[in-house]
């Protein structure tokens, strides 16, 4: 019997990250975060890639209350060396990374951090003992 279609075997294509600046959106996501810069459809939209996944940064249209956002994890190989990087490039974190669970095979570190339109982004690594 054939299976209905759902998402198991979906992959995440893109990330919506509301704004309400756009112009000082692009800076901070390409110069401050050092996200690749795709391409931009002024007024409303840039694209940046972060792995395979692709971020529109994105101001809502008039009249469109501005959602709420999901967090976004960006896996790191190395959590210390990016948050001291992001950090110098005046990312404001509310404290260093944390070691949040620990098994015998790795190491899961957080550090989270606001965009400047206020939405929840974190640096993350697993990380052998």
């Amino acid at each position: 019997m054939p299976q209905a279609s759902d998402l198991a075997d979906a992959t995440v294509g893109q990330l919506l990250i509301p704004v309400e600046d756009l112009d000082r959106a692009i800076p901070y996501y390409r110069d401050t975060l050092g996200l690749k810069y795709l391409f931009s459809a002024p007024p409303q939209m840039s694209f940046f890639q972060a792995g395979s996944v692709r971020l529109l940064v994105g101001v809502p249209e008039a009249g469109q209350a501005r959602g709420r956002g999901s967090a976004v994890y960006f896996k790191v190989p190395d959590i210390h060396a990016v948050y001291a990087t992001l950090k110098e490039r005046g990312v404001a974190f509310p404290s260093e990374p944390k070691l949040i669970h620990k098994t015998p095979a790795s190491e899961l570190w957080l550090a989270e951090f606001r965009d400047p339109a206020g939405n929840q982004l974190a640096l993350m690594s697993e990380i052998a003992p």
